[in-house]
């Protein structure tokens, strides 16, 4: 993917698109508790994988997870089920990319398809001596990425409110 530079700026910057990954992987016996209930940790594992590998497309650099906001199981999940994760990064700090996943079960015999989980997972992405490096600013095109850009700079912000807090709270319990 081609990228062009934000006049504003000069920073490079790549389309929502740049980042889309999909992953699909049949639950196995191994993935699941013994009533066929697939572990929430693999889901969760699966979850990272697919966020960290938008995160690298996005940014082209090596990328560590900073948070994960939350994981609710809406719905379970069981061996034989079909589990695809769609990713894609919804906004860019500085150094930080929000990507939002997307899981699907489906089940293979009769086509149906359950939402089981979202989640909003933060990266930070490294230079070649690990520290934080600019990563490409995100461009929105359509409706739906615009909201999500948009939903993921009001949560962005928010964890930041959350951190600056946090440190200040710390600094008095040392005082």
């Amino acid at each position: 993917m081609i990228t062009k530079t934000n006049t504003r700026n000069e920073r490079p910057s790549k389309p929502v698109s740049a980042s889309y990954t999909t992953i699909a992987v049949q639950m196995l016996p191994s993935d699941a508790n013994p009533m066929g209930n697939v572990h929430g940790g693999t889901i969760l594992k699966l979850v990272d994988m697919a966020a960290a590998a938008a995160a690298l497309r996005h940014s082209r650099k090596n990328v560590v997870t900073v948070s994960i906001d939350r994981m609710d199981f809406i719905q379970p999940v069981y061996v034989g089920n079909l589990l695809t994760l769609k990713a894609s990064v919804n906004y860019v700090g500085t150094t930080s990319m929000e990507v939002g996943v997307r899981v699907e079960a489906e089940d293979l015999r009769s086509g149906n398809v359950t939402h089981t989980n979202s989640s909003y997972l933060t990266y930070v992405a490294l230079d070649d001596q690990g520290r934080p490096t600019i990563v490409p600013e995100v461009i929105p095109r359509t409706s739906d990425e615009k909201r999500r850009w948009k939903e993921g700079k009001q949560r962005r912000d928010q964890r930041l409110r959350m951190l600056t807090a946090r440190q200040k709270a710390r600094s008095r319990a040392k005082e």
